[in-house]
């Protein structure tokens, strides 16, 4: 991908040139129906109502005549081509409005294509824009990435380029469709009366000329806004990163100020544009008015004169009536135009050559091998301490190898980010075999060089998303991409790819599997060498089950179900899980689950707030005279929590303990108690806020005493009737709890226990799993329940994982890539077994490739085969060499 053209017009030359020459042809095409409307109100007014046609009482006079003028030096004469046809004088009336309404509807069916083809060819190439900065953004050298605020490139990719991609569309056509209008009404004018079209002429000159330099002051002050609106979205950007750093040293007030003046600075800018925009349009107006108070008072004059009929004053009158529109619109143009081209030029500045990488072409070429050694050539690094150039010198080591550096700390940190090209030397050079580090092509460098850190990136999606991508580098040609012909054709025409996320990305013959389970078992191997085997039990019991009850591994779950309730009897542990039975009250699950007995299929439902508003859940707790006994449960809960959070402030942890009510919603609910009446009866809105309450209701959790065992079993009893009301067409039914069937809608250990841990128990739910695991994997569920945790969704930037998770994927997902060198900074201090760990995985799982590992302080590096000394030049020569051979 190139870089932009540093000019606006260029990159629209370049890439919308035929669409922009199509468009313009279809409007010089539109000019004769345009003039003839100009003049065919002059042939109504004069030759049929005036009856100028009939002057020499004519019965009846020609509509449609086709006469060709020969000019003198081709002989003069004329030639008729068409006679007519022969029409009294209300049917020449009748008939030129009629051709008249026609040749408006031409000319609107003209305006429509040619606008729509403009918006089309704006959006073609507006996407055609954003693609190429999201591309070159992909190329921001190392320096560049460090340099740039992620929140403005986002906001120009998506926000500034949209006026320009709007503008594009308009850039040609529109001063050749309003200028050749403009035209055409003025040369129409001058064909009536010389002076009238001077007069109008003049007026246009001036309005041309004045105007538009009246708005540079605009274009400036706008760049300014521009310029400052970016400088506000990074700022924000900053104080959200740095929001804990706000809050632990109580510095609110003062980034209040700060962003405060940014918002005076650009409310100010705005003001002086409005000032400044409205006086230019004031002015714009003005002369626009005073040209029809020369057509009228010099129009007028020759009417009288006799030197101009009533039929071509109105023509001009109309004519001009058409003048003003085209030419507003051309200086609002111009007005954009040079708005636009600051925006683009800015952006193009923003993503200029000299902060990019070289450009590779797209290639599905094996990169070459590396080889070794790994040589240091007069190597600098900065000090990331103190910024200041450290001399490294030279130094050499044998590859393939696992190789330390020493000593471990910050210059180490610097040298691995260079290795694995996050950052370029300050000065000499990094070789590896024949090959420089700093002239190797991206492309190549990234597929032979893996990189591992303490802060991976992580993208929103599942755990296996994560691990899998950076095995998604090139998608897998197929015979027919899940593409339409459509789509793949938009593609072509905005030089966006034809690739489809949808194609097949993972080479499994490449990684030696046969499908995706095949790669599943692989992901988990490697995931448990690296100690994650329990997290992603734990994530996958947390899950919600996605197998059937008649597939095996549904059966399987069924026999471990019956199986855990006999082991837990007889380990005396019955009393712990507390079953999902249609006869008895489930203390461990809340009161809507109760009623339900199962899970809503609407996964929205599950949420009590929005459950409480559901119109047939309502009505069937109506019929089973439940509903005003719940809502006084609520009110009765709300009172409770009014006492409770009195003077608690809103991150205590006690929002967390008592969980049916955040911080932001106890001001709702404190007003709702406030307007109780007198007799108990709630409106529809407060009833379901109240009732919201009930339904998450837990007593063994919240120790409320507000559920007896007489309240209890009416809502056992209650279930049949929710149910069958919940069933239907609505979008309401439930997943019922089934002893025989997996409930898809429950979690995997909801499925497995069928039923619910006490967790009034001390360590209840930790000795429940433990005892299960040996369960499952007597029933061979171990696995199938760890692939479910596969699927965990990580957050935005994994904030969903601990950091020693993160820390693994990333070093997993650096591992799966099979790359030629592995570079590591840190995550042994994120391993259980530390160095050993590293070692044995990277043995096992990338038996021919190289490590080059930067430490934590901690760890001995002495437990690596060879040691690579980073540090300053200034040490002595045999230090260096007795470091190396070591």
């Amino acid at each position: 991908m190139r870089a932009l053209e540093p000019r606006l017009f260029p990159y629209i030359w370049r890439y919308s040139k035929v669409a922009q020459l199509r468009i313009c042809a279809v409007v010089l095409a539109s000019l004769p129906f345009y003039f003839a409307s100009l003049d065919l109100p002059k042939r109504i007014v004069n030759d049929a109502i005036t009856g100028k046609a009939y002057a020499h009482g004519e019965a009846t006079a020609p509509f449609l005549e086709l006469t060709v003028e020969w000019p003198a030096f081709l002989g003069g004469g004329k030639t008729h081509l068409f006679e007519g046809f022969q029409l009294d004088r209300f049917e020449l009336l009748l008939s030129l409005s009629t051709l008249f309404l026609s040749l408006v509807l031409i000319n609107g069916a003209f305006k429509f294509w040619i606008n729509l083809q403009k918006g089309i060819l704006g959006e073609r190439m507006l996407r055609r824009l954003r693609f190429q900065l999201f591309s070159l953004m992909l190329r921001f050298s190392p320096e560049t990435q460090r340099e740039v605020k992620s929140s403005e490139t986002a906001t120009i990719i998506r926000d500034e380029v949209e006026p320009i991609g709007s503008f594009i569309g308009d850039a040609i056509v529109v001063p050749v469709f309003l200028g050749t209008q403009a035209a055409t009404a003025l040369a129409f004018i001058m064909m009536q009366n010389i002076w009238l079209g001077i007069a109008a002429g003049g007026m246009v000159a001036v309005q041309m000329t004045v105007i538009p330099r009246l708005r540079r002051e605009i274009i400036r002050l706008s760049r300014q806004r521009q310029i400052a609106s970016r400088a506000l979205a990074g700022r924000v950007a900053e104080v959200l990163d740095g929001l804990q750093a706000v809050t632990l040293n109580d510095t609110g007030r003062w980034e209040r100020a700060e962003i405060g003046g940014r918002l005076y600075r650009l409310y100010d800018l705005r003001l002086r544009i409005y000032r400044r925009k409205f006086a230019v349009k004031y002015l714009n107006n003005l002369l626009a008015q005073v040209t029809p108070f020369l057509f009228y008072a010099i129009g007028g004059y020759f009417a009288l004169k006799g030197q101009l009929d009533i039929g071509q004053l109105v023509a001009v009158l109309a004519a001009y009536r058409d003048l003003p529109p085209p030419l507003k619109e051309l200086i609002d143009w111009d007005q954009q135009r040079l708005d636009v081209e600051v925006k683009y030029e800015t952006v193009a500045a923003h993503f200029g050559p000299q902060r990019l990488l070289p450009a590779e072409h797209e290639s599905e070429r094996a990169a070459p091998r590396l080889g070794g050694p790994l040589r240091l050539e007069g190597l600098q690094l900065r000090d990331p301490q103190g910024g200041s150039l450290i001399e490294v010198g030279d130094a050499e080591v044998r590859l393939p190898g696992q190789v330390a550096l020493v000593p471990p700390g910050a210059i180490a940190q610097e040298f691995v980010r260079v290795l694995a090209g996050l950052q370029s030397p300050p000065g000499g050079t990094v070789r590896i075999g024949e090959h420089d580090l700093s002239t190797l092509p991206r492309r190549d460098h990234a597929r032979r060089i893996a990189y591992a850190g303490v802060q991976p990136v992580l993208f929103p999606g599942t755990l296996r998303d994560n691990v899998l991508y950076g095995l998604r580098v090139h998608p897998l040609r197929t015979k027919s991409l899940d593409l339409s012909k459509a789509r793949i054709n938009e593609a072509v025409k905005t030089g966006n790819p034809c690739d489809s996320v949808e194609d097949p990305w993972i080479d499994f013959k490449r990684l030696g599997v046969r499908d995706a389970d095949e790669l599943d078992e692989r992901l988990l191997d490697l995931l448990g060498r690296l100690d994650l085997g329990d997290e992603l039990y734990r994530f996958g019991l947390g899950a919600l089950s996605s197998v059937a009850h008649d597939t095996p591994v549904g059966q399987r779950m069924i026999a471990a179900r019956e199986h855990l309730r006999e082991h837990f009897a007889q380990k005396g542990l019955a009393d712990l899980v507390i079953p999902f039975a249609r006869g008895h009250y489930n203390e461990q699950a809340t009161v809507g689950e109760n009623l339900l007995f199962g899970v809503p299929r609407d996964p929205t439902l599950t949420d009590p707030r929005r459950l409480a508003g559901v119109p047939l859940f309502r009505d069937a707790l109506e019929k089973v005279k439940l509903l005003d006994e719940l809502d006084r449960m609520g009110v009765a809960i709300a009172s409770n929590l009014k006492d409770i959070f009195a003077d608690v402030p809103p991150g205590h942890p006690l929002f967390r303990r008592f969980s049916l009510i955040t911080p932001d919603a106890l001001p709702d609910y404190l007003r709702r108690l406030a307007r109780l009446p007198d007799d108990g009866r709630l409106s529809e809105t407060d009833s379901v806020a109240f009732l919201a309450l009930a339904l998450a209701y837990v007593e063994p959790r919240m120790r409320f005493g507000l559920l007896d065992e007489t309240l209890a079993k009416r809502m056992v009893g209650a279930r049949a009737v929710v149910q069958g009301f919940m069933h239907g067409d609505d979008g309401c039914d439930v997943e019922s709890y089934d002893p025989n069937r997996i409930n898809p809608r429950s979690t995997v250990l909801d499925n497995l226990l069928f039923g619910r841990i006490d967790t009034a128990r001390m360590h209840g739910e930790a000795l429940i799993q433990k005892e299960a695991r040996a369960v499952f994997r007597e029933f061979d569920l171990e696995r199938p329940i760890q692939r479910r945790g596969l699927e965990k969704e990580v957050g935005n930037r994994g904030q969903l994982l601990a950091e020693r998770v993160r820390v693994r994927v990333g070093l997993a997902r650096a591992i799966l890539r099979e790359p030629e060198i592995l570079v590591v900074d840190r995550v042994d201090e994120h391993l259980e077994r530390g160095v050993d760990t590293l070692l044995d995985v990277t043995e096992t799982a990338l038996p021919r490739a190289s490590l080059v590992a930067s430490l934590s302080p901690e760890s001995d590096p002495a437990r690596f085969p060879a040691r690579l000394p980073i540090q300053s030049a200034d040490r002595s020569a045999e230090a260096r060499l007795r470091a190396a051979a070591e």
